[in-house]
């Protein structure tokens, strides 16, 4: 019989078998609120770390670089700043890598009792996240009314995830965002592990690539290989990267949804410059303004490019 073999799976071998160089410890029953910052300096994550220590003040981890300006910055708030070991040769993208360092740090926190994934970037907080407490898993829609065969970057993922067959039997379903996931800790665990194992269906530059995160969990929820409450909208989560910036509104340093309520998490507000003033000026006004999309160097073309190229090539395996 053939042995199985690829890159992705030699790198998520060693990412299970590996261990972060700092991490903390909780000393009883606590939530626990995890990220994935790496790439970032202190004024991108700033309005993250400032608007969750504002309504939380339990535990809180954030995989970042080893810079300066972000250990203050996270030493001064009382996040735990973890750097993960670099593993020689091929790596996936982070949004990717991020569930296996996930697995890891939770493996050190076993009393954690419901934990949030979250982007860091383009999250800010305005209530306790955990409140309500979650029953089970939850996911959330980021386009409320929509359809997963409506949205061309979800289907285009999926289809080079699992193939144009199986994506047509999922185009019916809600859009879920990767973004924003909350649930007890072995759920969470366990969602991890199975988009990581989603992902090595294909050829390694494919399953390890941007997007692959967002369709191994559309997959895993919509094929009920994880067990999750898809929530919708502008309830504990608002997403708002589909919501015309007409229907938002900013009064008191809040976001409001399109139908007055407050979110307690608020991702994707950098879509709609105007939101992303009004969150820079109350949490971030003394660093620069970093603006979402950043000209990308030579380099950047280049590795794109590259990139662009082995997702064609044939993999043996």
């Amino acid at each position: 019989m053939k042995r199985a073999s690829s890159s992705y799976l030699a790198w998520l071998a060693g990412a299970f078998t590996s261990s972060a160089t700092e991490s903390g410890s909780l000393s009883g029953p606590e939530d626990l609120v995890l990220g994935y910052a790496t790439g970032y300096d202190a004024a991108q994550i700033a309005p993250f770390v400032r608007s969750l220590r504002a309504v939380f003040d339990g535990p809180v981890a954030l995989v970042v670089d080893d810079r300066p300006d972000v250990t203050r910055l996270l030493a001064e708030h009382g996040v735990e700043a973890v750097h993960l070991a670099s593993q020689p040769g091929w790596e996936p993208h982070p949004v990717m890598a991020r569930f296996a360092a996930y697995c890891s740090l939770l493996e050190r926190w076993p009393n954690a009792v419901d934990v949030l994934l979250t982007d860091v970037r383009d999250v800010i907080f305005q209530a306790e996240p955990f409140g309500p407490p979650p029953r089970r898993l939850e996911v959330f829609v980021e386009n409320e009314g929509g359809r997963l065969g409506d949205h061309a970057f979800n289907m285009k993922h999926l289809s080079a995830l699992v193939g144009d067959e199986m994506v047509a039997t999922l185009a019916h379903k809600p859009c879920i965002c990767v973004g924003t996931v909350i649930g007890p800790r072995d759920e969470i665990i366990r969602f991890c592990k199975t988009l990581l194992m989603l992902a090595a269906i294909p050829r390694s530059e494919v399953g390890g690539a941007f997007g692959a995160d967002q369709a191994a969990c559309n997959l895993a929820v919509h094929l009920g290989l994880v067990k999750a409450e898809v929530r919708p909208n502008f309830g504990r989560v608002a997403t708002l990267g589909m919501t015309p910036g007409s229907e938002l509104k900013v009064q008191n340093g809040l976001v409001f949804n399109p139908d007055g309520s407050v979110s307690a998490i608020v991702h994707q507000h950098d879509r709609h410059p105007a939101l992303d003033r009004a969150m820079h000026e109350r949490w971030g006004h003394d660093h620069r303004h970093c603006q979402r999309i950043q000209p990308r160097s030579a380099a950047d073309r280049g590795r794109k490019l590259k990139q662009s190229l082995m997702r064609r090539l044939p993999e043996w395996r």
